[in-house]
């Protein structure tokens, strides 16, 4: 399985550098970084992506250990507001403090503190210890996980997405590459909310997220709903998971059929498969019935 573009990739090789991402940011190892008052030591780069990369960092005042993303602005770099703040914010952060508000949600990943400069802007989260992004989790594996495993990772991953809508946030980019495990206590936090927009009930007419994870309905009709596509984004997710590749066209025309099976699984996985990659929207499972379906009550 390929992995795909992330910008964060914890104890992974470093992807190939983008020429979007300022020379500037790419020199920033070993220095201190006053974010707000609070100093942090730079250290590592843990990734890159397309406009950003990603450090590892320690505030300076009790050695906190943490993740420093560095984005690069561009000339259409978006700005949106939120409701009591009069100034307005780059949309990865908007959505970052919208999927924090209120009670903490452990599957989401804490932004603790951004500031913003000329021409980039910087998000310090937290980095949860010691973990890895879910692909480089599952090529330990062999390549797939087990449905023990991947049903502890599904709920999680689950959770974040209902969460992340329940707070008005569309993620748009739920992956492997995009789920960080502790590798000790295989808790997840999903991570990257750069692809993201604000949740709204009217259909989303552009797409930015991972082609793999892309819902079928924006390549048929040009635009998507963000519920039905997340619903979408974590039928791959599991599938890639458990099955070790992506869903090709042959295993989307048996699972629309609800006839696609493989040794070895169990009928309450094909089952969760099956209603998840429908590709008419309107039959796949709703996103909030998703944590109630029987595969989730197998013991074994």
């Amino acid at each position: 399985m390929v992995r795909t573009v992330s910008d964060w990739r914890v104890e992974c090789p470093v992807s190939p550098k983008d020429d979007n991402v300022s020379p500037q940011i790419r020199q920033l190892d070993r220095r201190i970084e006053d974010i707000n008052s609070c100093h942090y030591e730079i250290g590592e780069m843990l990734g890159e992506g397309g406009f950003g990369a990603v450090y590892e960092g320690s505030r300076l005042e009790d050695n906190f250990k943490v993740a420093v993303k560095y984005v690069t602005k561009t000339d259409d770099v978006e700005y949106i507001s939120i409701l009591g703040h009069p100034k307005l914010f780059p949309v990865e952060v908007t959505l970052l403090i919208l999927a924090n508000k209120g009670s903490r949600v452990p599957e989401i990943i804490q932004l603790l503190d951004w500031k913003e400069q000329p021409d980039h802007y910087i998000m310090v989260m937290e980095r949860p210890l010691p973990c890895e992004d879910l692909f480089a989790f599952a090529e330990c594996h062999g390549g797939s996980i087990n449905e023990v495993l991947a049903r502890v990772v599904m709920q999680q991953a689950t959770q974040a997405a209902v969460m992340c809508c329940r707070r008005g946030v569309l993620h748009r980019d739920i992956k492997l590459e995009n789920l960080l495990v502790n590798m000790d206590t295989l808790e997840v936090k999903l991570i990257d909310f750069g692809c993201g927009d604000v949740l709204r009930k009217s259909a989303y007419k552009t797409f930015r997220g991972t082609d793999e994870y892309c819902p079928p309905e924006y390549e048929r009709k040009g635009k998507y709903h963000g519920k039905t596509a997340t619903v979408w984004s974590l039928g791959v997710l599991l599938f890639a998971m458990v099955c070790g590749d992506y869903p090709d066209t042959q295993d989307l025309d048996l699972i629309n059929l609800h006839h696609w099976s493989k040794p070895g699984l169990t009928k309450e996985f094909c089952h969760l498969i099956h209603r998840c990659l429908q590709r008419k929207p309107k039959q796949r499972i709703r996103l909030g019935q998703i944590l109630l379906h029987n595969w989730f009550k197998v013991l074994k």
